[in-house]
């Protein structure tokens, strides 16, 4: 079954509309950074404690709203993280779904070839750089596209629309260079 960009723009709105109303806004930026304080409490095991207060850590940042990220580390099954997971799984259902992760189209689709030729390890390096930006990003402004745009922009934030505003004059000019051919 393939769903056109219309239908699954729907679906994303319900979703993200029953996520704010059942539960919470969706953001999920935060939980790489849970990620890498599990990681980082694995190697490091004083790196979260737990104190009478509640918990804290030896990274600033991991002990920052009262120890909020660091609790959250320290105890990842929560809804937030399990979502992270759950997005990944879907991903690859997806995917498997459409032909697999090695389906040529979805690899190399003909806009990548005709743009920087049919070389699948540059378009995964370009997609790794711009997630990584996109992350920096993300946690420099205290939250992701998910959380300021879909979640603010559904809660009528102004932050929300603003974010999207720049968002959208950032990628529309970065994609009409990147992709001049096509």
């Amino acid at each position: 079954m393939v769903l056109n960009w219309k239908t699954g723009g729907l679906l994303l709105g319900l979703v993200f509309f029953a996520a704010v109303l059942l539960v919470k806004p969706i953001g999920v930026s935060t939980q790489f950074v849970i990620l890498d304080g599990i990681v980082a409490d694995v190697v490091t095991p004083d790196f979260i404690t737990q104190t009478d207060d509640g918990y804290t850590s030896t990274n600033a940042y991991m002990a920052k709203s009262n120890g909020s990220y660091a609790k959250s580390a320290a105890n990842p099954l929560n809804y937030s993280f399990i979502f992270v997971l759950a997005m990944a799984l879907g991903a690859f259902a997806s995917a498997s779904l459409r032909g697999g992760i090695d389906a040529v189209e979805r690899v190399v689709p003909a806009i990548w070839r005709a743009n920087y030729g049919d070389t699948p390890v540059a378009r995964y390096a370009v997609a790794f750089l711009g997630g990584f930006i996109v992350l920096y990003g993300a946690r420099l402004a205290g939250g992701c596209t998910s959380g300021h745009m879909m979640s603010g922009m559904m809660q009528t934030a102004l932050s929300g629309y603003i974010f999207a505003a720049g968002a959208f004059a950032a990628a529309i000019p970065t994609a009409m260079l990147m992709y001049r051919k096509g």
